[in-house]
């Protein structure tokens, strides 16, 4: 489903993928299957979004960053591509950031460029992120920090790394 009201120049959209109004996604852009891509967010070219992910309202992704399945992107995450962006004047290449399978981004958040940010990792609402994310970890402030671990179910786990909601220990 693609709302009458999106600017959608790409052909490669995987089946049962929404894109709502207001969207502007440019040509060269690919996006997998079972997403839903909200309001107002805008996807340029050299980006890939795989599949069951989710992008909430006014989210903007750059060239050079990849986004592997089942990730959760907050409301108005940012993301940066260019470490020293300059009107008019556009790197070579510009950074890449990857957000791997699982992960979630809190609503407001600040990734800088060049980034991975590793499985089922949970970044929270209103942080800046300046450093890789670990597989599994919990971050947030600004700048953010480790705090702890996330289960792949989204439960903090305890000091012990076992979930107390499904009991699934950390590996």
């Amino acid at each position: 489903m693609i709302h009458e009201l999106a600017d959608v120049q790409t052909q490669n959209i995987g089946k049962n993928t929404s894109i709502w109004q207001f969207c502007v996604i440019l040509n060269k852009a690919v996006i997998g299957s079972n997403c839903n891509i909200c309001s107002n967010v805008f996807i340029e070219n050299d980006v890939i979004i795989g599949n069951n992910v989710t992008i909430k309202n006014g989210v903007q992704i750059w060239d050079g960053i990849t986004i592997e399945d089942d990730v959760f992107i907050g409301p108005n995450a940012t993301f940066t591509n260019d470490f020293a962006p300059r009107s008019k004047q556009h790197p070579v290449e510009f950074s890449k950031t990857i957000i791997k399978k699982g992960a979630s981004i809190g609503a407001n958040s600040t990734l800088l460029c060049g980034l991975v940010v590793e499985e089922y990792s949970m970044i929270g609402a209103g942080s800046v992120v300046t450093k890789d994310i670990g597989k599994q970890e919990l971050w947030f402030g600004n700048p953010a920090k480790h705090t702890g671990y996330i289960c792949k179910c989204g439960k903090k786990c305890d000091a012990s790394l076992i979930c107390n909601e499904c009991k699934e220990r950390l590996r």
